[in-house]
């Protein structure tokens, strides 16, 4: 097991040579722009995010301008990432620093009373925008801390790990150390495979195709599509692929969480 001084080594020699310097997200120390690429990344991969907040950030450059969007035109923005409800969080999320004036929140316990916005991605912002020195954990991380301190371990805690995360910290640069972990924990899945089983946290991600998330996909890209109210027969006709008693199903939780709105039996996006 390496010393903390020895993993930082480790870690930023492969970091120098190595790391992803030219992410976009990597590139400023705007909160907001920060912000979207956290949640844009939550479960999704960073080849699938980097288009997506390219478009998301020309289309909504501040926090403002989000906050004055439609909900339904960034729910259309946002199709092809998956998890919509990440859209609407983000949304509110922007809706509620705009009413303090646009200013964020600078630590991670006060980022953590943004809707939508837990204890990783609070954390997140804070490092990456203000260089806070807070412990965090995900799913990079886990696997470098794993593959070090819990080889050959089963059912390993968060809280574990966290204990070796805050014992190795570089509390000096927290922000390009968590960048370099980061990227090394890429670099040890695709070397020696995910460990992530090993986590007592941790739960596959159920197949997309046929799922519930894809045919929640398919109402928002249809509703964004047509830009008109359309009845549960018209949505059920353009995903004939799907069951129309589960396309009625996910338009009642759409509705219910605030995405889509049912007037007199046709549905839209909420604006």
């Amino acid at each position: 097991m390496p010393t903390p001084v020895a993993l930082r080594r480790k870690v930023y020699a492969y970091y120098r040579a190595h790391g992803r310097h030219d992410l976009p997200w990597r590139l400023t120390r705007d909160p907001y722009k920060i912000l979207v690429s956290e949640i844009m990344l939550q479960q999704t991969q960073v080849e699938r995010v980097l288009p997506k907040y390219e478009l998301f950030i020309k289309q909504y450059p501040n926090v403002k301008a989000l906050a004055k969007a439609p909900l339904g035109a960034v729910l259309g923005l946002w199709v092809g990432l998956g998890y919509n409800r990440r859209a609407k969080f983000l949304h509110e999320a922007a809706k509620a620093v705009a009413a303090h004036k646009g200013k964020f929140p600078t630590t991670a316990a006060g980022l953590q009373t943004l809707p939508g916005v837990g204890p990783y991605t609070a954390g997140a912002v804070a490092a990456f925008a203000y260089n806070e020195p807070v412990s965090i954990i995900e799913t990079n991380i886990r696997t470098v801390f794993t593959h070090h301190y819990f080889k050959e371990a089963t059912g390993v805690s968060d809280a574990e790990i966290m204990a070796k995360v805050e014992k190795t910290l570089d509390r000096e640069n927290p922000r390009e150390w968590y960048y370099a972990l980061m990227d090394y924990g890429v670099y040890l899945k695709k070397t020696f495979g995910s460990n992530n089983a090993q986590s007592r946290h941790y739960t596959k991600q159920s197949k997309f195709t046929g799922s519930d998330r894809q045919i929640r996909g398919f109402i928002i890209r249809t509703l964004t599509t047509t830009q008109k109210p359309l009845t549960l027969l018209q949505i059920a006709k353009a995903g004939q692929q799907y069951e129309k008693e589960r396309i009625r199903m996910q338009l009642e939780k759409l509705q219910a969480e605030g995405m889509i709105k049912n007037e007199k039996g046709r549905s839209t996006l909420v604006t």
